[in-house]
C-alpha cells in the first residue's frame, strides 16, 4: 500500500516509517522538521517537508499520490506546555489534524491511523486502566487528541473513513537494531532525562516526591518500546485493510516501573551515577498509571516485545554514550 506519513521524521515516526519499509509498503514522509530530523527518514522512504496547516499543498499531493492509508503524527505533545501555549496546540493539533482531515475526504483515502495518547484518561479512576476508561484529561494536549478522536467517530459514520485511534502510554527507547541516528529534541520524559544524567549532560535530576503508595515511594508508570508502538500501527493498517472497521486501543505493558528502579537500572547500564534531587510533589501526579492492551492483543493480535526496562535503556544507551565520550567522561 501506499502510505502518507505525517511527522514521520519525528522521534515515534521515524521508528513507524522504518516498519511500514519493512513490512513492504510505500512511504511518503511529510514533515516540517520543528520536532525531526531527516537524517532518521528511513532512505526507502519519500521525504517531503511541509505543514499540515498547508492546505493546498496537501491536497495536490493526496490529489496525485494516490494513497491507500494515512498515519498521522506530526503534533505537538508536551502535556506542560499546552496549558502554558494552548495557541500553539490549537493550531498545530487541532488545525493541523482538521486540515488533513479535510484532504482525506476530498481525495477518498480509505483509512487513517492516529497517533492519540493516554492523557485522554486523565487522572486515573481506577488501575489498570482499559478502553473502558472514563476520558477526562487534564490538560490541553490530552484534550486536543480526544477532540480529534469524537470526530472521527463522526467521520466514520458520516463518510465511511476508517480509523486506528492508538492511544499510548509511556513512549521510550530507540531502534534496536540501531538505526536511528538523532536523539529526540527536548525531551520532557523521565527516561530520556536519567539519560542525559548518565552521559553528563545533566548534573543531576529533580524526583518529583518520594512519598506515594508505591514500593519505594517514587511513582511507578508504564512504558512502552518505540518499537512496540511501531509495530502496532502497522498491524492497525492490516486490521484496518482485513475488516473496514474503525478501533480505538491502548498501547501498554500492564507493568510500571519506579523512577528509583529506572535509577538503578540506568546506573547499572552505563556504568555511571545517575544523581537526583527530591523535590515536591507536582499537582496531579497519580501514585501509579499502568494500563492493559488486550483489545490490541485481540484485534491486532500485538503484544509488546521490546518494552522490558532493561531493552527500554539499553536501546537508549548508544546514543547517549555519543555525549559521554564528547566530555571524555
Amino acid at each position: 500500500m501506499k502510505l502518507l506519513v505525517t511527522g514521520g521524521a519525528g522521534y515515534i515516526g521515524s521508528h513507524v516509517v522504518m516498519d511500514c519499509c519493512d513490512a513492504g509498503h510505500d512511504v511518503v514522509v511529510y514533515d516540517d522538521l520543528s520536532l525531526g530530523f531527516r537524517e532518521n527518514v528511513d532512505p526507502r522512504a519519500t521525504f517531503i517537508q511541509g505543514s499540515t496547516l498547508d492546505r493546498e499543498r496537501l491536497l495536490s499531493l493526496c490529489r496525485t499520490g494516490q494513497f491507500g492509508g494515512v498515519i498521522h503524527l506530526a503534533a505537538w505533545k508536551a502535556a506542560g506546555e499546552s496549558m502554558l501555549n494552548p495557541g500553539k496546540y490549537l493550531r498545530n493539533n487541532l488545525n493541523g489534524t482538521y486540515t488533513l482531515l479535510d484532504v482525506i475526504l476530498a481525495t477518498g483515502i480509505p483509512y487513517f491511523v492516529f497517533s492519540s495518547t493516554a492523557a485522554v484518561y486523565g487522572f486515573p479512576e481506577y488501575l489498570p486502566i482499559d478502553e473502558n476508561h472514563p476520558t477526562k484529561p487534564i490538560n490541553y494536549y490530552g484534550y486536543t487528541k480526544l477532540a480529534i478522536e469524537k470526530n472521527l467517530h463522526w467521520l466514520d459514520e458520516l463518510s465511511g473513513l476508517r480509523f486506528a485511534a492508538l492511544r499510548y502510554f509511556n513512549a521510550a527507547g530507540y531502534d534496536v537494531k540501531h538505526r536511528i541516528h538523532c536523539k529526540e529534541r527536548n525531551p520532557a520524559n523521565l527516561l530520556p532525562i536519567v539519560m542525559e544524567v548518565a552521559s553528563g549532560k545533566r548534573e543531576f535530576f529533580e524526583v518529583f516526591g518520594n512519598d506515594y503508595d508505591t514500593s519505594d515511594g517514587t511513582g511507578v508508570r508504564d512504558y512502552i518500546h518505540v518499537n512496540d508502538l511501531a509495530s502496532a500501527h502497522v498491524q492497525a493498517l492490516n486490521r484496518l485493510e482485513s475488516s473496514n472497521k474503525s478501533l480505538m486501543v491502548n498501547l501498554a505493558t500492564g507493568e510500571g516501573y519506579s523512577v528509583l528502579e529506572v535509577v538503578k537500572m540506568a546506573e547499572e547500564i552505563s556504568g555511571a551515577a545517575v544523581p537526583y534531587k527530591v523535590v515536591d510533589r507536582r499537582p496531579g501526579d497519580p501514585d501509579k498509571l499502568v494500563a492493559v492492551s488486550n483489545r490490541a492483543n485481540e484485534l491486532l493480535h500485538w503484544k509488546p516485545q521490546y518494552s522490558d526496562l532493561r531493552t527500554l535503556l539499553s536501546s537508549m544507551w548508544p546514543l547517549y554514550q555519543q555525549n559521554t565520550r564528547l566530555k571524555g567522561v
